[in-house]
């Protein structure tokens, strides 16, 4: 029974910053400012306007061309929209102007990544980490990519490092439980979705993925347990394996 990994984890930053709301500034007939302009372009994109959230993004920038949030954050409505090639130019302005941004760095390697620009993607999660060794998510990410890349013992050394600097971390954990299942080390794979289980005991693939380890061990009440929670979690269970487990019951 082949079992599922989680992709790294994407997350985009959007830098919000605490102004007046531009609404008042309207009424009392002054023009907005940059934070201002900023905020409404904030809360364009979170309200999913993003047409309205780019205008506001290149107020932003008319006003002041090096604000490195404006550009990191304008690459993400890029991204949202699906505009590959003005997302990377909006996070590699970020970078010129700010060479320490560690999330323009991240957004890049998410980026690359999802364009299956594995290489590309490996490199700007090191830069990231080179920046900040504590970034978890870049480790994970990193982690990912060495699996996707069928490099396991890379893909274990990265999330053995997240739980060192996070141990509730909970992609790392399962990832580090599918890892240790592609390399036949059944015990430890249970042993660490049965970690994750402690930090989330909703964990449907967590569930899942040790019903199968506990079918192939013949443990089948064990198995059968834990493929009835991910099922009542809301998991789309093979009907193979299954059929399977029915005679067990």
């Amino acid at each position: 029974m082949k079992t599922s990994i989680k992709w790294f984890t994407v997350f985009l930053l959007m830098l919000l910053l605490v102004s007046c709301s531009g609404s008042k500034a309207k009424q009392r007939g002054k023009p907005l400012t940059l934070e201002e302009h900023f905020q409404l372009a904030f809360e364009a994109a979170e309200r999913g306007n993003l047409g309205e959230a780019i205008t506001e993004y290149e107020k932003v920038l008319k006003m002041d061309p090096k604000y490195a949030s404006a550009h990191l954050n304008l690459g993400v409505v890029y991204s949202r929209q699906g505009k590959w090639k003005k997302e990377i130019a909006e996070y590699e302005k970020t970078i010129k102007i700010n060479p320490n941004f560690t999330e323009a760095y991240f957004n890049l390697g998410v980026a690359y990544g999802e364009q299956g620009k594995f290489n590309e993607a490996i490199s700007y999660y090191k830069k990231v980490l080179q920046i900040d060794p504590n970034h978890v998510e870049a480790r994970n990410n990193l982690g990912v990519l060495y699996l996707k890349k069928g490099k396991l013992e890379e893909a274990q050394s990265e999330y053995k490092k997240t739980l060192e600097l996070k141990p509730t971390y909970v992609k790392g954990q399962f990832n580090l439980g599918y890892v240790y299942h592609r390399q036949g080390r059944s015990d430890e794979a249970i042993a660490s979705f049965l970690e994750v289980l402690k930090i989330d005991p909703t964990h449907t693939e967590a569930h899942y993925n040790l019903a199968v380890l506990y079918y192939e061990k013949q443990d089948y009440k064990l198995a059968l347990r834990h493929v009835d929670e991910a099922i009542r979690l809301g998991k789309n269970v093979d009907p193979r394996f299954l059929e399977r487990l029915k005679s067990h019951r």
